[in-house]
């Protein structure tokens, strides 16, 4: 580092989960962990944390600050909680957090078919061997193919518990893509019988794992049966996750029960309640709770006024972030704002069609796209700015209730 650089004041904007305080430094820090240092020493934080700053290369998109020299001299940074902060439980009941059920969602290419065991690969790899050399099939046993199957079973099930058919058909075309000894002679695709035996082999599997007492396939169970035939019927109402939900109806951490984990769901209304909340402890305890949120959610389907009355968390800003990652494994507003961004040069056209023509919703979209030009910068915020306030102008929604503007 320079002395020049270094010796050159600085003026940060420190972005919290709920708020964002000015930070002024006489001199540029000498590292990352020195600049934490002082976060933390003159704005009163006591766990740890990393950092995002917006980058003006990149139009102010979020990017991890590595080196100390790439923080402009004026420049806006965002508090990333870690992961392992030893310093949020506050309560022994805290210090057990499971983590979800399902880390990954269903793959969006190829289905990565996974390693079998060592017996199995070995008669795997004889029979491809065979396959190459003399276009022969291998004759499964019936104890080669339960295993296969067995395996693959339980990494779908990974993956989610109900998969469609044209998943299950993704994994059956992997496997035998990847072990062509594994193709049925006479079959048009060549998998078509490893698909039908995998969507027997699923239905047997979530029968194994609701029995071990898995949440999310027992909800299924209690339907219509010879010994309970006034139930509703076994295919009606089933409770599976929408596309996007990897984490539809996970179990009670180790050692925890509804009792206990209705003793913090009190608490987060407690502590929610409070002027001064901590922010760290809600979230902590909101990560505890999810598996009882999501019991109430999927089998009492409570209205949403109900819903924000039991888990008032949920109405702050950064709870809705982190409930939609327990869900989905996915950063909402990168989500969003990555498909916003793709959608605007569009969305600005169509906007500035309807705005050229005549009527209450165009002269209001022609007011907006005025202002809009009249801005010295057109960056990717201004252009955000411009299409979330048009976007509901155009669909004859309510403005006020989606776009709040200072005067």
């Amino acid at each position: 580092m320079s002395s020049t650089s270094s010796q050159q004041p600085m003026i940060l904007r420190v972005v919290e989960t709920d708020r964002a305080r000015k930070l002024k430094l006489s001199s540029r820090p000498a590292s990352v962990d020195e600049l934490i240092n002082i976060i933390k020493e003159q704005l009163g934080i006591d766990i740890d944390f990393t950092l995002q700053y917006e980058d003006p290369d990149f139009d102010g998109k979020l990017t991890s600050l590595a080196d100390i020299e790439e923080l402009p001299q004026k420049a806006v940074v965002h508090i990333c909680l870690s992961q392992d902060s030893s310093s949020l439980a506050s309560t022994d009941v805290l210090s057990d957090v499971s983590s979800p059920e399902r880390l990954s969602r269903w793959p969006s290419g190829t289905f990565q078919v996974p390693t079998f065991a060592f017996d199995v690969e070995l008669k795997l790899k004889d029979g491809n061997a065979e396959y190459e050399k003399n276009n022969k099939c291998l004759k499964l046993t019936r104890d080669l193919k339960h295993d296969i199957l067995e395996k693959l079973a339980s990494t779908m099930y990974g993956f989610k518990a109900y998969p469609s058919g044209k998943e299950i058909a993704m994994a059956a075309e992997a496997l035998v893509a990847k072990h062509p000894c594994l193709k049925e002679a006479g079959s048009e695709t060549g998998y078509s019988g490893w698909k039908n035996s995998l969507m027997f082999k699923m239905g047997n599997y979530r029968t194994k794992m609701r029995r071990a007492g898995c949440q999310e396939v027992t909800a299924n169970s209690g339907k219509r049966s010879r010994f309970n035939p006034e139930k509703e019927s076994s295919h009606s109402n089933i409770k599976k996750p929408k596309r996007a939900e990897v984490n539809f109806l996970p179990n009670f951490p180790q050692g925890q029960s509804p009792s206990n984990l209705e003793q913090l769901r009190q608490t987060i209304v407690q502590e929610v309640k409070k002027t001064e909340r901590n922010l760290p402890l809600i979230q902590k305890m909101m990560e505890t709770t999810f598996p009882l949120r999501r019991q109430t959610i999927v089998m009492s389907c409570p209205p949403v006024i109900e819903l924000l009355d039991l888990w008032p968390a949920l109405k702050i800003e950064s709870e809705v972030y982190a409930e939609f990652r327990r869900i989905t494994n996915q950063n909402l507003p990168n989500t969003f704002y990555a498909e916003l961004d793709r959608h605007l040069p569009r969305l600005m056209t169509i906007f500035r069609q309807k705005a050229s023509k005549t009527g209450e919703t165009a002269d209001a979209l022609a007011e907006i796209l005025k202002n809009h030009d009249k801005q010295e910068i057109h960056d990717v915020h201004t252009k955000r700015t411009t299409v979330l306030h048009a976007l509901p102008v155009y669909l004859h929604e309510d403005v006020s209730g989606v776009f709040k503007t200072c005067t």
